[in-house]
């Protein structure tokens, strides 16, 4: 069985610690916060790892931790570091594939190993970046089994 990551973004982490408890995980097909959020079965310490690493150059061991919003029997939501986000509206398309190239060729990590996949992930963080920026928020991901 495998773990959903839900990403998501709130303006402050109380009212990311409720999104679980109004909606059960089936029902999130965006949030009740009006941003649609992400589903993907990228572990959110490897989505951290991904951007800083391959955009900011920081060491594998470098990249700061998550942080535990809540730990609930059935869920858990974690809030990601805004450095992780913020590097990405900047960029232009040259970064991005090679912050995926770097990123494929990094050892012992977890996540995609094909840059093109990488690549096409990164994009989609992008766009995710500039919508939790326009709407004030942070990034946070909820996860369940």
């Amino acid at each position: 069985m495998g773990v959903t990551y839900k990403y998501f973004g709130a303006p402050n982490s109380a009212i990311a610690a409720n999104v679980p408890v109004s909606m059960r995980p089936e029902e999130l097909g965006g949030d009740e916060l009006g941003m649609g959020g992400m589903f993907t079965s990228i572990k959110p310490e490897t989505m951290a790892a991904m951007i800083l690493t391959g955009i900011e150059g920081i060491p594998l061991h470098k990249v700061p931790p998550l942080e535990l919003v809540v730990l609930h029997p059935d869920y858990a939501v974690v809030k990601l570091p805004m450095t992780v986000v913020d590097p990405l509206r900047s960029i232009g398309e040259e970064s991005v594939g090679a912050a995926a190239f770097i990123w494929s060729t990094v050892p012992d990590r977890g996540g995609p190993r094909d840059a093109f996949t990488v690549y096409r992930l990164l994009r989609e963080w992008q766009d995710f970046s500039h919508r939790l920026h326009e709407a004030r928020h942070q990034p946070y991901c909820l996860v369940w089994p």
